[in-house]
């Protein structure tokens, strides 16, 4: 394999996670504006087994077009090789991660990626390039929640369900960094132990005991299971509460509304600098990160029929290279 090419892994035809074909294929160049990335490691999300199906999970409206073959991933972590015209502050042998052209097509699981220069962030020293790549998605997106769209406030109470997952336990996390004066954590009874080292200061194993049934008082509801019975949560919530659907869920909007409740879902979008923050907190040990398993590149058909069987603890990351 020269210069010219590289190893990544296509979809040629939707289906199930045998789609999934490592192959060579021709290795991208950095355009204006960009930089291109040896990737070391790159997370695995939901939208890259979504994906893989035609995005069959999503509502209609929101399913993307995506022609054949293409190369899946958003999330890397890997070291600058070659800068674009007009970049500045990149150089080539800098280590960076990022979540790159979502909600476009980024071809991440790949041994190089091209992504635009904003949408990368020093990767943090305190993590190795393997929990670096399982940041990116999951932590802006958990981030954006927090901090931008349901605002968690200086002592409220703050209920993360599924939160054990990739977004769940970074937001438990980064609602106690907001200043959150109790966070709630919702998982199975095997994630307690976990979560609760993460800051939570309560937890429910919905396996045993109904969230509704066990909490009251909720201010914030970062919601990381959503689906139709989103609604079941309403109990939990006082008047004026925030609800931020990660996934959409079905939250009874004429009767949310009769208890002062709100409920929205946002997209995630790439985010240099609030990349760099949530690097500033792994540094200083306010953020943990979470790997539940690892797989080669070689290996992303295992690594999605493992993330759709569920019930992770963190995330799903694939090892392309190792760093030199």
């Amino acid at each position: 394999m020269g210069t010219t090419t590289m190893r990544a892994v296509r979809v040629h035809a939707f289906g199930g996670p045998e789609q999934l074909v490592h192959e060579e294929v021709p290795r991208p160049v950095a355009g204006p504006g960009e930089v291109l990335v040896r990737v070391h490691a790159a997370g695995v999300n939901p939208v890259d087994w979504y994906g893989q199906r035609n995005f069959a999970a999503l509502p209609e409206p929101l399913r993307p077009e995506w022609p054949l073959p293409y190369t899946p991933g958003s999330d890397v972590s890997g070291t600058i090789v070659e800068t674009g015209a007009g970049v500045t502050g990149w150089r080539a042998g800098d280590e960076v991660f990022g979540l790159v052209r979502f909600p476009g097509r980024a071809s991440a699981y790949a041994e190089y990626v091209v992504s635009p220069a904003g949408n990368l962030a020093r990767k943090p020293a305190a993590l190795g390039h393997t929990e670096a790549a399982a940041v990116p998605m999951a932590g802006l997106t958990a981030y954006q929640y927090v901090f931008e769209h349901v605002k968690v406030g200086e002592g409220d109470t703050v209920l993360v369900n599924g939160a054990a997952g990739g977004v769940g336990h970074f937001a438990v996390q980064l609602a106690r960094a907001a200043g959150a004066g109790r966070v709630v954590a919702v998982a199975s009874g095997r994630h307690e132990a976990f979560l609760l080292g993460l800051g939570a200061d309560g937890f429910v194993d919905y396996t045993r005991t109904a969230a509704e049934e066990a909490v009251r008082g909720v201010d914030v509801l970062i919601d990381a299971v959503g689906g139709p019975d989103g609604h079941r949560l309403l109990p939990v919530m006082r008047p004026g509460g925030r609800i931020g659907a990660v996934f959409p869920g079905e939250y009874h909007a004429e009767r949310a509304a009769a208890q002062g409740v709100s409920a929205g879902v946002w997209q995630v979008r790439p985010n240099g600098g609030q990349l760099a923050e949530l690097a500033r907190l792994a540094d200083s040990g306010a953020l943990r990160v979470a790997v539940e398993e690892v797989f080669p590149l070689a290996g992303a058909a295992r690594a999605h029929a493992r993330a759709e069987r569920g019930h992770l603890q963190g995330k799903i990351v694939l090892d392309v290279a190792p760093a030199h």
